[in-house]
């Protein structure tokens, strides 16, 4: 399947298809283009757009709470694993434009998001770059929800 966002990823359009490719679609394609070129590539390749304004896979409100697209892919997919939704926070108090609650990780995934944006050619070198970062933090929050979970 293809999936199709905005070009020059930072937070949520890396965190997505780390998102996707870990838990959803393993042989997931990605392409990153300017913002107004995204509907013609899902009229063109039948890919599913994320992370632009117009898709269904976008930031929205719920109780005054901006969620970030990488939550609703989490809802659309019925993705429950508790980890799974500790990480989500991080990433939304990373990514949202105003958010309510900002997981102390937040300010260091925003700002390591930045430079591995800076730092990379492109953005599936972006990707490649950050997804051991974000399998390290999913692993993080396995254990965070294990010591908080009660016995």
């Amino acid at each position: 399947m293809k999936w199709v966002t905005r070009k020059k990823a930072m937070v949520d359009r890396i965190a997505c298809p780390w998102l996707i490719k870990r838990f959803i679609d393993k042989e997931a394609e990605f392409i990153f283009v300017p913002e107004e070129d995204v509907f013609k590539i899902v009229e063109k390749e039948g890919a599913i757009p994320f992370d632009v304004k117009g898709a269904e896979l976008n930031h929205y409100y719920e109780n005054g709470v901006e969620y970030v697209s990488f939550d609703a892919i989490i809802k659309k997919y019925g993705l429950k694993d508790p980890a799974l939704l500790e990480l989500a926070k991080i990433v939304r108090g990373a990514d949202a434009h105003n958010p309510k609650e900002v997981p102390e990780e937040s300010k260091g995934l925003k700002a390591a998001a930045l430079g591995f944006r800076e730092i990379a050619s492109d953005d599936y070198e972006n990707m490649k770059l950050q997804f051991p970062l974000y399998d390290a933090l999913y692993r993080y929050c396995q254990i965070k929800v294990a010591y908080t979970q009660p016995k």
